[in-house]
């Protein structure tokens, strides 16, 4: 597959940002699972790994396990664990400034998403996520953007229903992620930003990607596509 070097004229880019293990150091929902360690986590955790649960109903059944009361509690432990990476604030400047439309696109629960990101001052209508209903006893995870007819995944918050509001022809779409809730949005994109188990998909897929640690190294990518005229480093 050919590696883009520049974004096309004709074309509008665009950012797809992952959030638990992207924008944030490490996975929100894992971290709340392991700390607060409800009874039966485990084998959810295991049946979604290994596909017997889709994302889901796994991550549903996993937050059912917890009663509403915590509410607060796993807020304020997501908000002084979740480290952000170095870059975000810079890379959401560029993208203001080369006025590239940046969205969030996440599996995360608005709760302790919104939160976190309340400092950045992403506009409402560009985060996509999943949202909690604390009415009851337990936990209840509502999905308000299920799969669509393009998507038998059962996703939970779908990132390829988002990504496809945005068409080919007409935008060059970037995708930025690192888990297994982005491997089908990195099919539609024309180039990816990986790493972990996202950047070995890309590797066996054949994707055009660049592989980043921090938000600099989307960053330098960002420029080099703006100015084709510099040393360009997409991998595939």
């Amino acid at each position: 597959m050919n590696r883009p070097t520049a974004v096309p004229q004709d074309k509008q880019p665009i950012v797809f940002c992952d959030f638990d293990g992207t924008i944030t150091l490490s996975d929100n929902i894992v971290a709340i699972m392991k700390h607060f360690d409800p009874p039966g986590c485990e084998q959810i955790v295991n049946d979604i790994v290994s596909g017997a649960k889709s994302i889901r109903q796994g991550v549903g059944e996993m937050f059912a396990l917890l009663p509403s009361s915590l509410k607060e509690d796993i807020t304020q432990y997501v908000l002084n664990t979740a480290g952000i990476r170095p870059g975000f604030a810079e890379l959401l400047k560029l993208c203001r400034e080369k006025e590239i439309p940046f969205y969030v696109t996440s599996g995360g629960i608005d709760f302790f998403l919104r939160p976190l990101l309340a400092p950045f001052d992403i506009e409402e209508s560009h985060i996509f996520c999943n949202s909690a209903d604390f009415a009851g006893e337990r936990i209840e995870i509502v999905w308000p953007h299920p799969c669509d007819e393009h998507c038998k995944n059962d996703c939970g918050m779908c990132k390829t229903r988002v990504i496809r509001r945005f068409p080919e022809d007409r935008y060059f779409r970037m995708l930025i992620g690192d888990s297994i809730t982005d491997f089908e949005g990195a099919k539609l994109a024309d180039l990816v930003f990986a790493r972990s188990h996202l950047a070995t998909r890309c590797r066996e897929l054949g994707l055009p990607h660049h592989e980043y640690d921090t938000f600099f190294d989307v960053i330098r990518v960002l420029e080099t596509l703006a100015n084709p005229g510099a040393p360009e480093s997409v991998t595939s």
